[in-house]
């Protein structure tokens, strides 16, 4: 039903779609990028069900209730139970991602690294420390207004030279245009 509708939605809005998922990859972190306006999401997962492409992404276990939380889990949503962990503290989403994908056969996180549809001047860092410590790669699923395109870009193995490989995937995203190119990367 999913994948009908989400043909519907791209047929009556022009766009199309870049389906180059990596073959055989089955746990990723996928950077949704740019992220400028709140249609995003509705192109970018019904992109993800064209490409049969098990999308997630994650969101506080404290939303997940009642008809949100069953129209949520629908879409893809994980909860994640921030509990404590030894020593005392609560645990991260870093923490709880890593630990997800580590124990998954299959697995696709979905994460946008601006954190807000506002313009950053730096990203947040929680989805590379996910890919490093659960040992998978970063790939970067795009959105593009102005071709009307969704699809995958680069594909990004982290091997520790975070500044520079966040710097590869921002070059990438900045030639995309989001909704509100003004809110794009910097």
């Amino acid at each position: 039903m999913m994948k009908l509708m989400s043909k519907f939605i791209f047929w009556v809005s022009g766009w199309s779609l870049n389906a180059n998922w990596p073959k055989g990859l089955k746990k990723a972190v996928l950077i949704a990028i740019p992220h400028t306006s709140n249609w995003d999401i509705l192109y970018a997962r019904a992109a993800f069900y064209l490409m049969d492409i098990p999308v997630r992404f994650t969101i506080k276990k404290e939303v997940m209730v009642g008809p949100l939380g069953w129209l949520l889990s629908g879409l893809g949503a994980i909860p994640i139970d921030r509990k404590r962990i030894p020593g005392g503290r609560k645990q991260t989403y870093t923490e709880a991602m890593t630990q997800m994908l580590k124990e998954s056969d299959e697995l696709v996180v979905m994460v946008t690294p601006e954190g807000t549809r506002k313009v950053v001047k730096k990203w947040k860092t929680g989805f590379y420390h996910t890919a490093l410590g659960a040992n998978v790669p970063i790939v970067v699923g795009y959105l593009d207004y102005k071709k009307k395109e969704a699809g995958i870009g680069p594909v990004i193995y982290p091997n520790g030279e975070m500044d520079a490989q966040i710097e590869e995937m921002k070059v990438f995203g900045k030639s995309v245009t989001g909704r509100h190119p003004e809110k794009g990367i910097i």
